[in-house]
């Protein structure tokens, strides 16, 4: 693989509440370094919704001679209101371009992350209804690229570098618009008979392909149901995550062994990138002398964080790690 990758959470915003409280620069600059040296990535998926962290988190990683996915990502938003977020983003994103590789990411999952591609108040219901009138697909698919032309020619007037959009395989984008093709493809028990060869016929269609999206969670039989191994979890009133439900028992091997798997698939097939998501999620906290609560065994994060907000490698840290030194 050229771009050996992880995405980074700069901090989600969903109806003006980011989910990343702080956002303390030593402290990026320290899991960049970390991230470059010791998981062997040379590429980095930064993501979130605040245009300012994410430039500050490229400049980092441009410092550290990172290749950098710029990747705003637009939580419950309108389309008007994507293309302005769109906008500021390529303008920051041309800054850095100067000093490092920059690839512009146009977005990720739109149709059932916001609002005007079709109905439902909230993601859930976008995909209850989807996958109760699958006819909807194609309705979704044609809103879906009517606003990505709209979308490549805002980011083309500010940016002059790479583009791509993070799919869902049924929003079937208009690749013409973009540079790569970038697809969140996540491997479960379902689709495990035919996700190399689905792999392998997205490459054989020219563009260079990119993996964003995937990974799992570090309790057992997460592997199965990767594409939902984080709904183990009840959220409160408020909708933060609480507890993890009853029933379910870490098991960071099988994190671990997933990732090793997947990735060593994308190599086989020939994939030009592979971004495994993610490093940290930092409210999904480890709590280790209380199960109940222990948010992170529920996490894709390949590290686990503790209340403090320090964070200690789990065992898939080591898998990618491992992978990505030999490829």
């Amino acid at each position: 693989m050229r771009a050996k990758g992880i995405a980074y959470d700069t901090g989600f915003v969903r109806h003006g509440e980011i989910s990343l409280e702080k956002f303390d620069l030593d402290a990026v600059r320290r899991d960049l370094t970390v991230i470059r040296d010791d998981l062997h990535c040379n590429a980095v998926h930064l993501v979130g919704g605040d245009p300012e962290r994410l430039e500050r988190a490229a400049e980092i990683a441009a410092g550290l001679g990172l290749e950098i996915w710029f990747s705003p990502y637009p939580l419950e938003l309108t389309p008007a209101a994507i293309l302005d977020l769109f906008a500021d983003c390529a303008r920051r994103a041309e800054r850095i371009r100067a000093a490092a590789e920059v690839v512009f990411v146009t977005g990720v999952e739109l149709s059932i992350m916001n609002s005007g591609f079709m109905p439902g108040d909230d993601v859930l219901q976008r995909l209850t209804r989807l996958l109760g009138q699958p006819q909807r697909m194609q309705e979704a698919s044609a809103k879906l690229n009517e606003f990505l032309a709209e979308a490549v020619a805002v980011v083309r007037e500010h940016f002059g570098g790479r583009l791509t959009y993070a799919c869902i395989p049924f929003e079937n984008p208009d690749w013409d618009l973009f540079d790569i093709k970038s697809f969140e493809l996540i491997r479960s028990a379902e689709v495990a008979d035919v996700y190399a060869a689905s792999i392998r016929n997205v490459v054989a269609q020219g563009k260079p392909v990119a993996i964003t999206g995937f990974g799992t969670a570090a309790w057992h039989g997460s592997g199965a149901v990767a594409p939902r191994s984080m709904e183990i979890v009840e959220h409160d009133e408020a909708g933060l995550p609480a507890r993890v439900k009853d029933g379910y028992v870490r098991d960071e091997a099988e994190q671990a062994t997933y990732l090793r798997e997947v990735l060593e698939t994308f190599e086989a097939e020939g994939v030009d990138g592979a971004f495994v998501y993610l490093f940290a999620l930092n409210n999904y906290v480890h709590r280790p002398d209380d199960p109940g609560r222990d948010l992170d065994m529920a996490g894709p994060g390949i590290v686990k964080v503790y209340e403090d907000g320090t964070w200690e490698p789990k065992a898939a840290f080591g898998a990618v790690a491992e992978v990505y030194a030999r490829t």
